[in-house]
């Protein structure tokens, strides 16, 4: 039998509320919430994806920045995940016992620190390292994504808020290291055939 942590003791009571309140919502609030806890994440792909067609006029080394956001979601998701591992936090609707929106994963699918959440602070963070503009957009997106995940119950909020930490602090440690390296990295893949990805033709 595998010993899980029960986070309900933190803000057991706040995830409650909220999971009530969404009980008692309007519809088609529900629905637009639960679709954009579910698909969400797809608009920082897009956003990501905006970032680097429009960095490849600004230079290389603005390229290497847009090109470095899906690597560093990937790493933050990575580190979320060790984390998942070693804290082990039952999901809430396990351990409270509540209807929600979301059907409530299987055993073993831990939710501390929110997966969700990391991946969308880290994507937000690193666009800010690529403009401004879309990164603030990212930033809005990011905190719905979070807010989502505690509506439609598949988390606490201390989950959603480590999960924002994760992402914030692997996003900005490896964003400033791939700037100091911009250079290198963009000699790198140039001398492989992969210039094209760096500046418009």
């Amino acid at each position: 039998m595998t010993l899980a942590f029960d986070g309900s003791g933190i803000d057991g009571s706040a995830y409650s509320d909220v999971v009530r309140l969404a009980q008692h919502s309007p519809g088609w609030l529900d629905d637009t919430v639960s679709a954009w806890s579910t698909y969400g994440l797809a608009v920082f792909a897009v956003l990501a994806a905006l970032g680097w067609w429009q960095a490849r006029r600004s230079g290389a080394v603005a390229a290497v920045a847009a090109l470095a956001v899906p690597v560093v979601v990937v790493l933050a998701y990575g580190v979320d995940a060790v984390l998942k591992l070693a804290v082990r936090e039952d999901r809430p609707c396990q351990s409270l016992h509540v209807r929600t929106l979301e059907a409530c994963p299987a055993p073993g699918d831990w939710a501390f620190p929110s997966n969700h959440a990391a991946i969308a602070a880290a994507g937000a963070v690193a666009l800010l390292f690529v403009s401004r503009r879309l990164g603030a957009v990212a930033i809005v997106a990011a905190l719905a994504m979070g807010a989502s995940r505690v509506w439609v119950g598949a988390h606490y909020p201390h989950d959603v808020l480590a999960g924002l930490a994760v992402g914030t602090v692997v996003a900005l440690a490896a964003m400033t290291a791939a700037r100091r390296q911009s250079d290198t990295l963009a000699r790198w893949l140039t001398a492989r055939r992969l210039g094209a990805l760096l500046l418009t033709p």
